[in-house]
């Protein structure tokens, strides 16, 4: 790895992302490193997790700049598969921070982590394009439009869940959503829906997974007199809030709360929870493992 002179000007969108899960074994960052090497990249970050250096699964993430390389980055993708992924067997992905992802949110009433979302990105916090909103509600609406970002009202129902998630579906679909995020979108979403877009969504959950579920968790929390109260971000699996954790935390909290001031913590919270959780899949730091997640 050479590392730029104080003067050179690396343009910071012309970097690219390589995560990698296999089984662990020797010589895997070696031929990672001496393939990038090998081709003029200049290798900025690395990190990387065992479960078991005998026999466990392996996971790198590793960040380096374009400029220097010498091949077109299809080329490239398929010089690694062939010299390096397949030898070692992995699951690799190759992503590029000049290609922001496309994050489509759904979201019903609340709007404290749905504004949030949208003043980061304005901000440029999280690298990302917001194609378009989907809600059950139109109370949202206007302030989509101030940031410019077309809103669609899809109605749910009882009787009409399987037409809307349909219509949801096509609409992420039209738009080119790379992922989703349920921005507090009080539906759940079925099993033909996570299989019908066949992309990640990310949800925050309004306690410290388990505790208190259900329509009122904040009055829950205040009746038994908590001392801390949290929220819980994760990837959405057919088994309602069991899906994989990406980001949680939690704050103190006393006996002088109300079950109106804990509500008002408790969005804090959530707002934050969120916005980490989705910079974090923002930015391919989030690596999948059963149940589980190896969070660079």
């Amino acid at each position: 790895m050479t590392a730029p002179s104080s003067s050179s000007r690396l343009d910071p969108l012309n970097t690219a992302v390589l995560t990698i899960t296999c089984p662990d074994r020797g010589g895997i960052v070696a031929a990672v490193s001496q393939f990038l090497f090998s081709h003029g990249a200049n290798i900025l970050h690395s990190d990387q997790h065992s479960t078991d250096p005998a026999g466990g699964t392996f996971f790198m993430r590793m960040e380096f700049h374009l400029d220097g390389l010498d091949l077109a980055r299809e080329p490239f993708e398929r010089a690694f598969a062939q010299v390096v992924a397949a030898p070692f067997g992995m699951d690799w992905r190759l992503s590029y921070t000049a290609q922001p992802k496309r994050m489509a949110i759904l979201v019903s009433r609340y709007d404290h982590c749905f504004l949030d979302l949208l003043w980061r990105r304005r901000r440029g916090e999280l690298n990302v394009e917001i194609p378009l909103v989907i809600s059950n509600h139109p109370d949202l609406a206007r302030d989509a439009d101030m940031f410019g970002i077309p809103f669609h009202v899809v109605p749910v129902t009882r009787e009409n869940k399987a037409e809307a998630e349909a219509e949801q579906v096509r609409l992420l679909q039209e738009a080119g959503a790379d992922f989703a995020v349920l921005a507090r979108y009080m539906q759940i979403l079925s099993g033909d829906f996570l299989r019908e877009f066949g992309r990640p969504v990310i949800n925050i959950h309004h306690s410290f997974l388990p505790a208190f579920v259900g329509a009122n968790p904040y009055r829950a929390a205040f009746q038994r007199g908590v001392k801390l109260i949290g929220a819980t971000s994760h990837y959405v699996t057919e088994e309602l809030d069991a899906g994989p954790i990406i980001a949680q935390d939690v704050i103190p909290v006393t006996h002088r709360e109300t079950p109106d001031t804990l509500m008002r913590l408790g969005r804090d919270v959530e707002r934050q929870v969120l916005a980490r959780a989705v910079k974090a899949h923002v930015e391919d730091r989030v690596l999948v493992h059963g149940n589980k997640t190896v969070v660079f």
